[in-house]
């Protein structure tokens, strides 16, 4: 076994562990974080003019956008708020396409800084929903999110989308799956 198949079977098991010990939240965040990885990746792939590898990481940003973060809203629940979260997503997937054709950076810069503001506010809502949930585990928990927090209720909604299928999006950001 070379070093790098065996660096590839830890860094594996150590995002499917994070994956499975991580609640909805922190799910989504990953996707950010992977698709933030894939765009920037994308960049420097520009620069270094491989063309193959440019494409393969615009496609997972892509699928991460497409398949991971707008297939986990909750169009119902989430109201306003998903539809816009959903057009921006559709914004972002266009661009990132147009930044594929035209091998053009500054539209990754541009998705980049919108990831990232996403990011953000995401982690930001983070202590509201830890305080919302009980110190101590259960096995059965019902939480009501209320209303003024519908990102953590798009988050902790799995009636279209159940969490394993939200942790192998997850995983593949890392590209792990």
């Amino acid at each position: 076994m070379t070093s790098n198949t065996a660096i590839n079977a830890y860094n594996k098991i150590d995002i499917e562990s994070g994956v499975n010990a991580a609640d909805p939240h922190k799910l989504i965040l990953m996707l950010y974080q992977g698709v933030l990885l894939a765009t920037i990746s994308a960049k420097n792939q520009i620069l270094r003019k491989e063309t193959a590898a440019k494409g393969a990481s615009i496609s997972k940003a892509i699928t991460i956008i497409d398949g991971g973060l707008k297939a986990c809203l909750d169009m119902e629940a989430g109201g306003e708020l998903a539809q816009n979260l959903s057009s921006l997503y559709d914004y972002i997937s266009q661009r990132l396409l147009l930044a594929n054709q035209q091998n053009d950076t500054a539209i990754l810069d541009e998705v980049s800084q919108l990831l990232a503001e996403l990011k953000g506010a995401w982690e930001s809502i983070r202590s509201e929903v830890s305080s919302s949930l009980p110190a101590t585990p259960t096995i059965v928990q019902t939480h009501s999110i209320p209303a003024v927090k519908p990102q953590a209720y798009i988050a902790q909604s799995t009636t279209k989308q159940p969490q394993s299928t939200i942790g192998r999006h997850a995983m593949s950001a890392y590209g792990s799956v």
